[in-house]
């Protein structure tokens, strides 16, 4: 046994010189790709070619599986998440997602709905952690809806959001009752639930600013208070960092009256939703949202935060820079690339500082840059 240690610490030492001496070692992953609707397929091609670009200046080599969810599943196989797809995912490194979803499938019922696929995918993969950062471009700051005063110095904040429990996976349906057909949907997390968000919320703190502001509703429901108090518990083995409680309807309204009190936001699956699409927004554009979903281990399934955009499809018109910073992110969070992620975040910024600006972003009387005019910028800014 020791002999084996010893032989692998040798290994990782010499890749390790290889990696300082600067020479390339050459890496192969294999990355699911689900475009699927609206401006999603506009955004997913961006970011392979900004990926393309980094794979050719650091010597990897990314390998794409193309796979049907959401309302293109629906209209090629009649379902909204065809087993193939769950399969390659899971065979895969990572995934990278567009966007799913479109008025074109709003009359089906609920269980076959375009964003099921999303709830499915995140059972499939056991994705129970989303990262949401909301970060305020400086090039971006124009482009904020809050008053300068309130964002000098820029806001940096992550949402922590519980992803596979809660509200979204609860019992639900219909009974009948004295005063017509009901509808019911069931608020449940388990202490584990809890407990494993809440690690990855403090973790992400202690790399950061060391403060975490837990968000529930622990004056009203029984599944907040377990929250909080499972919460507090986890806050003891982090001594180091700073919990604040707070409740939803405070957190909604402090979000845009005082956003740089905020570090670390850890909330529950329907609360996380609502607070970091309010926490995109006052960064100036949803546009610019990446989030990561995230499973035990390394393995993570990367999206913009912003919607399928159905209205602009096709039209050289959406911005691709969520996409292309959530490929940023499965680079640092899944194959551990720190360095190739760094450059891509910088190719956005430089982009961005060249006064380049896609539709959702331009001021009065700029000309808007097109989906694969900012992509090509992009890929071209990788050093």
């Amino acid at each position: 046994m020791l002999k084996l240690v010893d032989t692998t610490k040798k290994i990782i030492d010499f890749g390790l010189k290889l990696i300082r001496n600067g020479e390339k070692i050459k890496m192969k992953y294999k990355i699911a790709l689900i475009p699927g609707d609206g401006i999603g397929p506009d955004v997913i091609a961006e970011t392979v070619k900004v990926l393309d670009k980094v794979g050719e200046k650091y010597g990897h080599q990314f390998e794409y599986a193309s796979l049907l969810a959401g309302g293109a599943a629906i209209d090629a196989m009649g379902e909204c998440l065809p087993k193939e797809t769950v399969d390659v995912c899971k065979s895969s490194d990572a995934v990278l997602l567009g966007a799913v979803g479109g008025p074109k499938w709003d009359n089906l019922p609920g269980d076959q709905r375009p964003e099921r696929a999303l709830l499915g995918l995140r059972k499939e993969l056991g994705l129970f952690a989303n990262i949401r950062p909301a970060l305020l471009f400086e090039e971006l700051a124009e482009a904020c809806p809050l008053k300068p005063e309130i964002i000098e110095g820029g806001l940096d904040i992550v949402v922590v959001r519980e992803l596979t429990g809660g509200i979204y996976f609860g019992e639900k349906g219909y009974k009948e009752t004295e005063m017509g057909r009901a509808a019911y949907d069931v608020e449940q997390y388990s202490e584990e639930e809890v407990r494993r968000i809440a690690v990855v919320a403090f973790d992400m703190a202690m790399k950061r600013n060391k403060k975490v502001t837990s968000v529930d509703k622990a004056n009203v429901l029984e599944s907040s208070r377990l929250w909080r108090s499972v919460v507090t518990e986890v806050a003891r083995e982090y001594p180091k960092v700073e919990l604040t409680h707070m409740y939803i309807d405070n957190a909604a309204m402090q979000l845009v009256r005082n956003p740089k009190q905020f570090d670390v936001i850890v909330t529950s699956n329907i609360f996380g939703d609502i607070l970091s699409d309010e926490a995109s927004m006052i960064t100036g554009s949803i546009g610019m949202l990446p989030s990561a979903s995230l499973s035990k281990g390394n393995f993570g399934m990367y999206e913009p935060v912003h919607g399928s955009a159905p209205d602009i499809a096709g039209q050289n018109k959406a911005n691709p820079m969520a996409a292309i910073l959530s490929a940023a992110m499965m680079l640092r969070y899944t194959f551990g690339l720190s360095k190739e992620a760094d450059a891509v975040e910088a190719a956005v910024k430089s982009v961005l500082a060249a006064g380049h600006r896609t539709a959702d972003l331009v001021s009065s009387g700029q000309t808007p840059v097109g989906t694969n005019e900012i992509g090509n910028l992009i890929a071209a800014a990788i050093v």
